[in-house]
């Protein structure tokens, strides 16, 4: 196996701390293309959850109509990392704490798929809860955890709707 036949897909919730439609939460709305766009642009990036407006806001998880998504493809762990970090997402993630509310469980989850896949909500879903349940592991891991190569990707268990 090489590690091209991989992508890294990241999930990353949030609990909002106010409606979208909210003045606390204006600058995160006003925010959302432009930090979007750069993410399209970004090397490495492969392909991003959204719905027909060009974002994913209107999509709920976990059963909580307060908790939103954001999942994406990327080419590796270094394009996602340096886009999380070395661009101007940074300000956006330095402000999480007034857009949403502090979460005890895990928030976000990476996972390797095969190249071309993109993942559904409820894969998506599943490795959240695996990652909650069990800590990192192949099947699904931290953003700090670099240790998990491709190579040890484990299959999809969630059916592909």
């Amino acid at each position: 196996m090489t590690a091209i036949e991989y992508q890294l897909a990241q999930l990353n919730i949030g609990r909002l701390a106010a409606p979208l439609d909210s003045a606390q939460l204006a600058d995160f709305v006003a925010g959302l293309d432009p930090i979007n766009a750069l993410a399209d642009a970004a090397p490495g990036f492969v392909w991003r959850f959204q719905d027909e407006s060009g974002d994913a806001t209107s999509f709920r998880f976990l059963d909580d109509p307060d908790i939103i998504v954001n999942m994406s493809v990327w080419v590796d762990h270094a394009s996602l990392w340096s886009f999380v970090y070395d661009t101007d997402h940074r300000a956006v993630l330095a402000r999480r704490r007034e857009f949403f509310t502090r979460l005890a469980e895990a928030y976000a989850v990476l996972w390797w798929v095969p190249a071309g896949h993109r993942p559904t909500l409820a894969e998506a879903r599943e490795r959240l809860l695996h990652l909650r349940e069990h800590g990192p592991t192949p099947y699904a891991f931290r953003f700090q955890d670099k240790d998990y190569p491709p190579q040890a990707a484990e299959p999809l268990t969630v059916a592909q709707a």
